[in-house]
């Protein structure tokens, strides 16, 4: 007689062989496991812990454990009938893939010769033959129809395939993301219906031109609504094919085009300054640095410095340019590579200035919502957006203090090391903002919130600001802090998306900076030249262009807003 050991407490149901040395877990899978022919000259020894003696298990306990075999036998038919179905199945697709290789379909060299077209361009081809290549957006498979949302970068297109076109190798394995070639007749979508550019291709020839895989590596496998955020960055390359991702590029390069319209019916010229560089704008704590033969350089973090230096051979300038800070902020409107907008201009004031800066935002907006293209993709991301309405509000500084502690926004206190103080509990010690304070992002935002339009905060103390910056006038035997004729424009949803300031033009008052920030001054001779040979008043601001995409296109972070984000511990892909 054959004997079956079960070990409640060490025994595996799943790797156990009812052996001395591999016991079952339970007597219901020990019967299970045993032939039916041989359960009743089979002999059970059950345990319930490793301590206790092997013994005969109870009647009731041998009934309930039968009751549960044939449960577990029934579950094994049901799993044994789904995969003789599944089989079934398979093989049946494997009959019908082998069938559909013999359909061979061949382009009718009796219709009109297609034309050839990217899908923007269709519209007055509407009625003709014509050929379109693209990807597989949207796919919808019937018996004898295949619906297709195409997508070639400058538009979707709805198309249908029928008959033996349905029927093909390549029709059968078809999945989203595969690039095809479509050949066919382009007609307007009857009253009633609706279709991207109003107008659908009935097929009657088409291609695979590049195929994508099915199963668990399908596309909408890979990548869907509920993806992991971690999982969206890693597959960038595949979040960009979406509507809303490559919607927010479009738009993006809308907004570089209208600037640079914008700049040039101001007279502003473009420049294109380094990115190796040896000298820092904002302080070398946020400086990237690399070798640059034998030498120390790093990546910019402002072209600031080098436009400046346009200014008496090409007037007023501006550039586009990636800019690098190496901060270690992952907040939702911080990038380690971010796209810097900056201009500087000579022969100015400070509220010209801040002039200048609202014109170039308002005319650049009012150039996008002129454009229908752009126009229907800011209502698509962002509904109901209006342009801002000018003027826009001017808060000094030491009012922004007062409005702060007027409704009770406080901030963290920090010791003199800059370390946040925290009471017994751990919380953060909360305290009112004081003359001095450098406000905070969170409450910089709260207010501009509240406020709910676009701000010019301006006048900021001098030992909060970098060394370049001019200071206001002030009276004669006046005391307390020194401003700078400095300002921040705030925007709802977003915070600071400009930030600019008057030049020191005088080179005494220079070297004082230099000084007060400890900074040699002989690696910026070429800066301080711009004092000795001809100096003039000028300022100049630089646009974060991914913050200000997030609040056109009411995006959470600017990580949506640039290519492939790049923030402290992302460098892929």
């Amino acid at each position: 007689m054959a004997t079956i050991y079960i070990d409640a407490s060490s025994g595996s149901d799943a790797a156990g062989r009812g052996t001395l040395d591999q016991p079952y877990q339970t007597l219901g899978y020990a019967i299970f496991s045993t032939s039916t022919d041989s359960v009743d000259s089979t002999k059970y020894l059950f345990r319930a812990s490793a301590e206790a003696e092997y013994d005969a298990p109870t009647q009731s306990a041998t009934k309930k454990a039968k009751k549960d075999a044939q449960g577990l036998e029934k579950k094994r038919q049901k799993a044994a009938q789904e995969e003789k179905q599944l089989q079934e199945k398979r093989e049946k697709r494997e009959r019908m893939l082998e069938e559909s290789k013999k359909v061979i379909i061949t382009e009718d060299e009796s219709l009109p010769k297609a034309t050839k077209a990217k899908i923007v361009k269709l519209e007055p081809l509407r009625g003709q033959r014509v050929r379109v290549s693209g990807w597989i957006h949207r796919l919808r498979i019937q018996q004898e129809l295949t619906f297709i949302v195409l997508r070639d970068g400058t538009g979707y297109l709805q198309a249908v395939l029928t008959g033996q076109l349905t029927k093909t190798y390549d029709a059968k394995t078809l999945e989203l993301e595969a690039a095809v070639e479509l050949t066919g007749t382009l007609q307007v979508v009857p009253e009633g219906k609706t279709a991207p550019g109003g107008h659908e291709l009935t097929v009657d020839f088409w291609r695979t031109l590049g195929s994508a895989p099915g199963a668990e590596d399908a596309f909408s496998n890979r990548l869907n609504e509920q993806s992991d955020p971690s999982i969206m960055a890693d597959l960038r390359h595949l979040v960009l094919r979406g509507e809303t991702a490559s919607g927010v590029l479009r738009l993006r390069a809308a907004l570089l085009s209208a600037f640079r319209t914008t700049y040039e019916a101001h007279n502003v010229l473009e420049v294109t300054p380094p990115c190796l560089v040896q000298t820092s704008v904002e302080g070398g704590a946020t400086l990237f640095q690399l070798p640059y033969y034998g030498q120390e350089a790093y990546l910019t973090q402002s072209s600031q410095l080098y436009l400046e230096t346009c200014l008496p051979s090409l007037g007023d300038v501006f550039c586009v340019q990636e800019s690098f800070r190496a901060e270690n902020s992952h907040t939702r409107r911080h990038l380690s590579e971010y796209t810097h907008l900056e201009a500087e201009l000579a022969f100015i004031t400070f509220n010209d200035l801040m002039s200048h800066i609202e014109a170039v935002i308002c005319e650049t907006v009012d150039k996008l919502l002129a454009n229908p293209i752009a126009a229907s993709i800011i209502q698509q991301l962002n509904p109901g957006f209006k342009a801002p309405a000018r003027p826009f509000k001017r808060m000094a500084y030491a009012e922004a203090i007062n409005w702060l502690n007027e409704h009770g926004i406080k901030h963290e206190a920090e010791d003199a090391g800059g370390n946040v103080i925290k009471d017994e509990q751990g919380n953060a010690k909360m305290v009112e903002h004081a003359i001095g304070d450098d406000i905070a992002e969170a409450a910089e935002r709260q207010m501009t919130d509240i406020i709910g339009t676009p701000i010019f905060l301006y006048g900021f103390p001098a030992e909060l600001k970098a060394f370049y910056m001019k200071k206001m006038p002030r009276e004669k035997g006046a005391t307390g802090p020194i401003f700078t004729e400095s300002c921040d424009l705030l925007m709802p949803n977003v915070g600071e998306i400009v930030g600019g300031s008057m030049r020191i033009a005088d080179m005494e008052e220079l070297f004082e900076g230099y000084k007060r920030e400890g900074i040699d001054p002989k690696p910026y001779y070429w800066y301080t030249d711009q004092r000795k040979y001809g100096t003039c008043e000028h300022g100049g601001y630089g646009l974060g262009v991914e913050r200000f995409l997030a609040w056109l296109a009411n995006r959470y972070t600017v990580r949506e807003c640039t290519l492939y984000p790049r923030w402290p511990g992302r460098a892929t892909p």
